[in-house]
């Protein structure tokens, strides 16, 4: 049987939310040493996470966020990785490039141990440039763009499957239907140029190309021009490679213009911001994921993360966006302990460590980690939006 889930209402003050997680008082003072050998002091291993925390695309970073909060808050509370606690500190980007960068100058110029959770293709390759230099790790992205994989850079850690991965199985769910008629709606940078080509790639393999293709500008909902030229073009499926406010502007858009085919969206979208968004208008919308389901306790890395929501005080929302902030703080756990089973935790020593948990379970959720490859999973599965604020998957 499919599991259902019910969401909870979510609302947030942004405005105070922001000022308690922005505070200055996680930064951490400069040490002596540089690059990779750095151990960052003997106390609080601080890491720094540039995301969208205001605008369209905020609720991507603030539910990542809660999720690796709440286990490190935890993690913490159990004597941290050899009796080292880990605190993130945050500054808002609003899922632009440009404040993205500047904010990842001021984190690597504060000495943060690793650059966690950055949300996005565009705001993670405007920070790409700089982490590479100064040998800081960046782990957990929330993208699966190719150009963070390829070419292989030492220092990036990736938790979750490639766009190629979930656009592969989308255009095989949709041809195995028989609807060979697929358009493609794509926000116009770097994260939707990653999905189109997943989408290309897939497509080319069945001999078959998209019957159209439209944009929408990063934080915009402006979806008028791309409606205009998808719908005439009466696809049996529109993949949606975009943030949930332009996606939800899209279907609704879509639909009063008459058109009657289905949406697909990669995970990026956030699963359940756009639920909230569309509310009964999300009836039937496709989205692929890249984590197991949070709401199906039969497996164990869901069990842990509900129990560890109940011992929190239940102030974080089940959702996929969580789940995988809770996955990747978890992951990023593991490493830290093989670091400190070498003898000292430095980023040198995170990194051959995280290397060296090879392939295993964690928690019922299979990664696999080497020297040549830092992609721990090629985990996607699909999930379905039912128009009353729940998701079935």
């Amino acid at each position: 049987m499919p599991s259902i889930h019910k969401s909870r209402d979510f609302t947030m003050n942004q405005a105070g939310w922001g000022r308690r997680q922005f505070s200055v008082g996680l930064g951490a003072a400069a040490l002596a040493g540089a690059g990779l050998v750095r151990a960052q002091g003997e106390g609080r291993i601080v890491l720094g996470q540039s995301a969208p925390f205001t605008g369209p695309a905020a609720q991507l970073g603030v539910q990542f966020h809660q999720g690796a909060q709440l286990f490190f808050e935890q993690l913490n509370a159990q004597g941290g990785v050899g009796r080292r606690t880990v605190e993130i500190r945050t500054l808002d980007d609003g899922y632009e490039p440009d404040r993205c960068a500047e904010n990842t100058r001021k984190l690597i110029a504060d000495d943060v141990f690793a650059l966690f959770g950055y949300i996005g293709t565009p705001t993670s390759m405007a920070a790409l440039p700089l982490f590479t230099k100064d040998k800081v790790p960046f782990f957990g992205p929330f993208t699966g763009a190719e150009s963070l994989r390829q070419p292989f850079n030492r220092l990036i850690f990736h938790v979750r499957a490639s766009y190629y991965d979930e656009t592969a199985l989308i255009v095989r769910q949709l041809t195995n239907l028989g609807l060979r008629k697929i358009a493609v709606f794509h926000q116009n940078d770097a994260y939707g140029k990653a999905g189109l080509d997943g989408v290309m790639r897939a497509l080319a393999e069945l001999k078959l190309a998209p019957v159209a293709t439209a944009t929408v500008e990063r934080n915009s909902t402006d979806v008028k021009a791309a409606v205009e030229k998808l719908a005439p073009a009466a696809p049996d499926a529109v993949i949606q490679i975009t943030a949930y406010a332009s996606a939800a502007a899209f279907v609704r858009a879509a639909r009063k213009a008459g058109y009657g085919g289905t949406f697909y969206n990669v995970s990026f979208v956030g699963t359940q911001a756009l639920a909230d968004a569309l509310g009964k208008d999300g009836a039937g919308v496709v989205v692929s994921q890249v984590v197991p389901s949070p709401y199906q306790p039969s497996r164990p890395i869901t069990r842990e993360f509900l129990e560890a929501i109940k011992k929190g005080g239940d102030k974080v929302q089940p959702n996929y966006s969580s789940m995988e902030g809770y996955l990747a703080a978890r992951i990023f756990a593991e490493g830290l302990r093989q670091a400190q089973a070498s003898g000292k935790i430095t980023r040198e020593s995170f990194i051959t460590g995280t290397e060296a948990l090879g392939s295993q379970v964690i928690a019922g959720f299979p990664v696999s980690f080497s020297a040549t490859s830092h992609a721990a999973s090629k985990f996607v599965e699909m999930s379905m939006l039912t128009g009353d604020g729940r998701v079935k998957t």
